[in-house]
């Protein structure tokens, strides 16, 4: 059950924050009637309104400390408001202007101003709950008696994020106030066609978290029970669930109108609008009286009115930068450890556990997450060894939910950690996609926010573990900007990419074949180093044709020209996403014979971007036809005969043969 909320009956608001809390209210109502103006007169695209729900985010916002992290949703302006965010800034971003906080690459309140400690939505619902458990980790790693705040709608509750995020930060028992508000309609579907419970508050129960039911148009209810609550957390951590009860009054976005809502139920609500209670209370407990009530507002009209007339009605289209890829990547200002040469052999999976130790050991702010990470050692044994040496509070077990673990390592760097996550398969990132590719590879280009996050995938087939442990799904993500891509085939190349990718300010996912882990050995220095994510390198050379290749398939290639004793050269990709496009026409150009050889399978795979590549730039240079050979396009099959039928290194000899022979 719900616990009712324990509010002091014999405290009071005083009169300051009360008035306070009025303004707060009233200013976040000017701007969006203006901006309901404005979209009708074409300034703004688009217009989420929260008309009749202010009394949640600002009686939250004003309750909480201003260095606790908000992330609120397309209603929540009243957050924006009481947390001092300049309005002309604010303008420019719905405007899509330069001015903006995301200088036009996105819109409304899809941004993050970590100045004013807020993190702003995505479009997919519920992705912020778990970002903000990352968040509410780092305050908790660091002794910090800060709190994270997320705001979710009745709608977002449904979403899987939802279910992962209170899992997750109950299990950790983190520093957190999820609130829901439940304001009647998902667009047009009535809460009452969504679930079959009398308040979503109730399933907090479910985790192990207290959970509360609040009037969402009482501000001063709102502000009394957070800011009560809030003193709690902080000296005893916990998340609680908050479901603020309150109404849409207009549509999902303004192009949706209301026509499906009953007019009753909208005469229902307008009684109680939270302006005109709050206003009602100051006026008969005589805080204010009219004339200031008055006064207070026609300040934000004409605050709210000027700042219209010098953002909105000047051409600023001039002012906009030509988009280039430079705003795609934070720059990396970590400087490239040089190798030092060692006599000593290493398996790849040691050279692994050895970069995420020396790694651990030099950065104080990497945490490490993931499935059976800890005691166990992961179930490939990658992190063998690492809790003991630093700790379970950086060496984390998680419970089965790759997109909350993908989005709490996005919410750890805003307060300055850097995140290690280890699927125990490559295949389980599709579980994780939506945090990945729309949230992290997306926050630096959106507000300029640095994500240091490395998601180590085990992957790849060869090891008779069927359709769902031994796909190569690098190709899911070649055609997301913002993201990096390494695959290392060797036990030296892996540990000094694997910290690049520790270092880089950007997500990277690491690709480890499974079948390398303890098949392959190399020279591998002891000291740390790193290699430049983005630098093909040459393992050999030749003249009569080059096979441009990553992962296991070098070794196949290796296996065969050494067989075949033929004058093949060997381009080992290593990284795939930003791909190494200067070495690769270098040596289309020099040799003019290319294969492209990969694992993963033929259709949309890397070669074909790799062939369009230099069909485009390079194509006056090839003396035949490009050659690509990959596996066959189906699911993995688990069969070992069936598997190397599947696998394309039996057809290699074949392909390599034709173009030699052209």
């Amino acid at each position: 059950m719900c616990i009712p909320p324990d509010l002091n009956k014999s405290s009071q608001v005083s009169a300051e924050e009360c008035i306070a809390l009025f303004s707060a209210m009233d200013f976040a109502r000017v701007i969006e009637e203006r901006m309901l103006l404005l979209l009708r007169k074409g300034k703004i695209s688009k217009w989420f309104s929260g008309i009749g729900q202010e009394a949640i985010s600002v009686g939250v916002t004003r309750a909480v400390a201003n260095d606790d992290m908000l992330f609120p949703l397309h209603r929540n302006l009243g957050v924006f408001i009481s947390r001092g965010v300049p309005l002309l800034h604010l303008l420019a971003q719905w405007q899509g202007s330069p001015d903006g906080f995301t200088k036009g690459r996105d819109r409304s309140f899809h941004f993050g101003s970590l100045h004013h400690h807020i993190v702003g939505m995505i479009s997919h619902l519920g992705a912020q709950l778990s970002v903000a458990v990352g968040t509410a980790l780092a305050y908790q790693l660091a002794g910090k008696q800060n709190l994270s705040i997320a705001f979710t709608g009745e709608g977002g509750t449904s979403e899987g994020e939802f279910h992962e995020a209170l899992n997750l930060a109950s299990v950790w028992q983190l520093p957190i106030i999820f609130v829901i508000e439940n304001n009647g309609y998902a667009l047009s579907t009535p809460t009452k066609m969504q679930y079959r419970v009398t308040d979503l508050a109730e399933r907090g129960v479910g985790y192990g978290i207290k959970s509360f039911v609040l009037d969402g148009n009482n501000v001063l209810e709102i502000y009394q029970f957070v800011k009560s609550w809030a003193s709690s957390l902080r000296k005893h951590p916990e998340p609680i669930l908050v479901e603020c009860k309150t109404f849409r009054m207009r549509g999902h976005e303004e192009a949706s109108g209301i026509k499906y809502v009953p007019q009753d139920l909208l005469d229902q609500w307008v009684t109680k609008d939270p302006l005109d209670r709050l206003k009602n209370h100051l006026l008969t407990t005589q805080l204010c009286d009219e004339q200031q009530i008055a006064m207070i507002h026609d300040k934000h009209i004409s605050c709210v009115d000027s700042a219209i007339e010098e953002v909105y009605f000047k051409d600023s289209r001039s002012e906009y930068s030509n988009l280039d890829g430079t705003a795609i990547y934070a720059p990396n200002r970590m400087p490239f450890l040089e190798p030092v040469p060692g006599d000593r052999t290493l398996r790849y999976i040691d050279a692994i556990l050895e970069a995420l130790d020396q790694a651990m050991q030099r950065d104080e702010r990497l945490v490490l997450m993931g499935q059976d990470i800890g005691h166990y050692g992961g179930v490939f044994k990658a992190t063998a060894g690492l809790l003991e040496r630093y700790g379970s509070h950086r060496v984390r077990d998680t419970p089965l939910c790759e997109s909350a673990v993908i989005g709490a390592a996005l919410g750890l760097t805003f307060e300055g950690y850097h995140a290690m996550v280890e699927m125990q398969f490559a295949d389980f990132i599709s579980c994780g996609f939506n945090q990945l590719v729309n949230n992290l590879a997306k926050t630096y280009f959106r507000w300029g926010h640095a994500v240091n996050a490395t998601i180590r995938l085990p992957t790849g087939g060869n090891v008779q573990a069927g359709p769902f442990h031994s796909q190569n799904p690098e190709a899911w993500f070649l055609s997301v900007p913002g993201l990096k891509i390494v695959y290392p085939s060797t036990a030296f190349d892996a540990k000094g990419l694997l910290t690049a990718s520790l270092n880089d300010p950007n997500p990277v996912l690491f690709f480890e074949h499974k079948y390398l882990y303890r098949s392959q050995s190399d020279g591998v220095p002891k000291d740390e180093y790193s290699i430049p994510i983005g630098k093909a390198k040459l393992v050999r050379s030749g003249q009569e044709a080059v096979i441009i290749t990553y992962g296991l398939a070098v070794h196949w290639a290796l296996e065969l020209v050494t067989d075949l004793d033929v004058d093949v050269a060997i381009l080992d990709l290593r990284s795939l996403l930003p791909l190494d496009y200067t070495m690769i026409g270098q040596y289309v150009d020099q040799i003019g014979k290319v294969l492209i050889l990969h694992e993963a399978s033929l259709t949309g795979g890397v070669g074909a971007e790799i062939s369009a590549f230099i069909s485009e730039h390079h194509f006056n240079s090839l003396d035949a036809p490009i050659v690509r050979c990959a596996s066959l396009d189906m699911p993995v099959p688990f069969a070992q005969t069936l598997e190397q039928t599947y696998l394309p290194k039996d057809r290699l000899r074949k392909k390599l043969n034709l173009l030699l022979s052209f």
